[in-house]
């Protein structure tokens, strides 16, 4: 049997109610886990609207960290299965079997498809537990170090070939920071620290955004990796930890089980998946293309 449910939109201010149709949900996880679900996006001009969205790993535990092949026909996330080690894994947007991309006796996170040529780039765990940046080839094999000296890093984004943005770990008493780093040189310039861990690139500029966090207000900020100059874009809602950007420059967020629009200087709900089970939505990534967008929501509790 199946229950009629509504997706609530709002585009640019307009409210849209859509009736959707969706299977009771089962219980595919407890509390604590997480789950990639992938939803279709369509922007034509400054209207954005999103489709149904799709559990791509249901099950119970750890799958997170979500990003796209290079041609968007699959999800790259990071899963801790039943031998407790953190690996790379892929599965179709459409959802099915996932199969495992990168097995090693190290753990690796936040997989990246390189800006050019082929492969993927990692946060791995080192035995001793180093995390640094690491290169694959793209079917997992011919691992390399990127970056020989910056450790330990957690997040990165690629701004070109010529430029990352990472998240350096703080440690006692020393706040997590925003190094801007050459990959060919390995110099390394430390811009912000008190930075959250949305790294997320700005579409048709040499620039990339985060969240430095405030006492009381955060803000989404705006790096230009040739002048290192930072601005401002707009305050932070919340619990919206993270973001992305469109093709035609728009910028998203998420908080609970709702994906939100910036409009100017105001937060716009999108839509709220709630009525599909989904709640407790963090990570966000877009597909090359700009058609799709993975999130991470919370498994639903055991009853």
């Amino acid at each position: 049997m199946r229950n009629a449910v509504k997706l609530v939109r709002v585009v640019r201010g307009v409210l849209v109610v859509v009736p959707l149709l969706t299977a009771r949900p089962q219980s595919v996880g407890a509390q604590g886990g997480t789950d990639v679900w992938v939803v279709s996006l369509s922007e034509i001009g400054s209207r954005l609207s999103v489709g149904r969205p799709v559990n791509v790993t249901n099950r119970v535990g750890y799958d997170n960290q979500p990003a796209f092949t290079r041609d968007g026909s699959q999800v790259m996330f990071t899963s801790v299965r039943e031998d407790a080690q953190a690996d790379i894994w892929r599965v179709s947007v459409q959802g099915g079997a996932p199969t495992r991309l990168i097995a090693t006796p190290e753990s690796e996170y936040s997989a990246t498809v390189l800006p050019e040529g082929t492969g993927i780039s990692v946060i791995r765990v080192e035995g001793d537990s180093t995390q640094r940046l690491w290169r694959f080839a793209e079917d997992g094999g011919s691992p390399a170090l990127v970056l020989h000296a910056l450790r330990p890093v957690g997040y990165h984004v690629w701004v070109g070939t010529g430029t990352l943005g990472t998240f350096v770990l703080g440690a006692a008493g020393v706040p997590n920071a925003l190094v801007l780093v050459n990959p060919r040189t390995e110099r390394a310039d430390t811009l912000a620290r008190g930075i959250g861990r949305a790294l997320a690139r700005v579409p048709g500029r040499d620039a990339f955004t985060f969240l430095q966090e405030g006492t009381d207000t955060s803000w989404i900020s705006e790096v230009d990796v040739r002048t290192h100059a930072i601005r401002r874009i707009v305050p932070a809602l919340p619990r919206a930890d993270y973001h992305v950007w469109t093709p035609g420059g728009q910028l998203l967020t998420a908080v609970g089980s709702q994906l939100l629009l910036r409009v100017g200087t105001r937060w716009e709900v999108l839509a709220d998946f709630a009525p599909l089970g989904v709640k407790g939505i963090t990570r966000l990534a877009l597909s090359p293309s700009g058609d799709r967008i993975a999130f991470v929501a919370a498994d639903a509790p055991t009853p």
